[in-house]
């Protein structure tokens, strides 16, 4: 097993790699900036290293940094968490180079699956569904462009090769708009991510957005651990996320997990990862893999008793995967909301010194953070400030939990979206279940 691990990030997923870490007997290193010396994980790190001002740019962005902090504790791995460097191939080469394990995918599948052109191709000989498309790059040539946009079917969606979270994205309805939208969403890419490489696909009207967990080690084996539903979204920003998605069937469910899983022995994948689709009148549609673990795992946890940090850590030491897919079972339903430091209505960020706080408790609730009474929020990152995740029998049970919980979570001296939380969970269409990427957007605006 490794013996001591950098964690190459902060917040929440820093405290929860901490946390395995020292679970399995991992000595930890946390790197920080400037503005996070107080942070929960730096406090409980067996050692720290500042590697920067609060800038992400010159601290938990900078590699030549991460990778010294590394060598001067004499760490032998690094976990990169989410966000920041997690599915940035370069670092994951440049930390191997150096000697040290990268915890996550290979370099070479990093940038396979961050290429969306290259990864839809290679779903698509992997036996994956794919939205219908351009199967490539877009051209130059206009007539051949407007000819594939009548081909697919207004509307259809340019898309960014090289784009994530949403950006880099434009729906077209007419053959008036297609051109300068092309011209449009190229120039913004290579602003953007640069590469103006652009490519076509249908545009899914009423949507879900149901992705599946899947673990794969060096040895071949490759295994899934069910689906999440993540469609109750803000501006293409995930708030709530459940396991396993209503209404999807067992049979459904297991076909679609295989094809993930083979598809990962196909692409020879190492470590956590994500497949991303659209859920429509029954049918599924690859829209992208995520190359690393995402902010939403617990809820996959809370079903299944699989701990998939510390898989990851296990699977960088060259250990065979823990489960065999027999083993996995789901049981129950789970259901995450995630809790930002920021207005619940206008949502602007809200730092700020946090001088109350009450976490809730009781059975089948988990909660993922790293704030404490007395802790000050910087202004520097992402709002994201813990997550409340619930667990019961069923997903009336679990809807009832988690109910009470944001009934009871108290966090003063700062603003935060649990409210908004409260009036999603008393939505009587999120109740029932099964609704579409646009819905949250929609209720927001009425």
């Amino acid at each position: 097993m490794i013996d001591k691990v950098v964690i190459a990030n902060r917040g929440e997923i820093a405290l929860r790699i901490l946390r395995a870490c020292h679970e399995l007997g991992i000595r930890t290193v946390a790197v920080h900036s400037t503005a996070d010396r107080d942070l929960k994980h730096v406090l409980l790190a067996d050692e720290t290293v500042c590697i920067g001002p609060p800038s992400a740019a010159a601290s938990y962005l900078n590699i030549p940094a991460i990778i010294s902090a590394a060598e001067v504790t004499d760490a032998s791995a690094i976990h990169p968490g989410y966000g920041f460097l997690a599915e940035n191939a370069d670092f994951a080469e440049q930390v191997e180079r150096s000697g040290f394990t990268f915890i996550g995918p290979r370099p070479g599948t990093i940038r396979l699956m961050g290429d969306k052109i290259a990864a839809i191709r290679a779903m698509r000989e992997a036996g994956v569904p794919c939205v219908p498309g351009s199967g490539g790059p877009l051209d130059d040539d206009d007539q051949t462009n407007l000819a594939l946009a009548r081909e697919i079917g207004y509307p259809v969606l340019i898309k960014a090769s090289a784009g994530g979270g949403g950006r880099g994205m434009r729906v077209v309805h007419t053959d008036a708009t297609l051109l300068d939208a092309i011209s449009l969403t190229r120039t913004e890419a290579s602003a953007a991510f640069g590469s103006d490489v652009v490519y076509m696909e249908k545009f899914l009207g009423n949507p879900r957005h149901i992705e599946f967990q899947v673990l794969a080690d060096e040895h071949g084996n490759a295994i899934h651990l069910g689906e999440r539903d993540c469609s109750m979204q803000r501006r293409h920003q995930k708030v709530v996320e459940e396991a396993p998605a209503p209404g999807i069937d067992a049979a459904v469910r297991a076909r679609m997990g295989e094809r993930c899983a083979e598809a990962c022995r196909r692409i020879d994948y190492r470590g956590a990862g994500t497949f991303e689709f659209l859920y429509e009148d029954g049918e599924f549609y690859f829209i992208e893999m995520n190359t690393r673990v995402q902010v939403e795992h617990p809820v996959t946890e809370m079903v299944t008793g699989i701990d998939i940090v510390q898989e990851q850590l296990r699977i960088a030491a060259g250990e065979p995967l823990s489960h065999r897919q027999q083993d996995v079972v789901v049981r129950g339903h789970a259901i995450e909301c995630r809790i930002n430091a920021e207005d619940p209505v206008r949502f602007m960020p809200s730092p700020g010194e946090i001088t109350r706080l009450h976490i809730p408790g009781g059975p089948g609730i988990r909660v993922d953070s790293h704030i404490y009474q007395g802790y000050r929020v910087p202004s520097h990152y992402d709002s994201l400030i813990g997550k409340l995740i619930a667990h019961g029998d069923d997903r009336p049970a679990a809807l009832a939990r988690m109910r009470q919980a944001l009934r009871e979570i108290v966090i003063g001296g700062i603003n935060s979206n649990a409210e908004l939380h409260r009036r999603i969970l008393d939505d009587a269409g999120f109740a029932a279940g099964g609704v579409n990427i646009h819905y949250l957007q929609e209720h927001l605006a009425g």
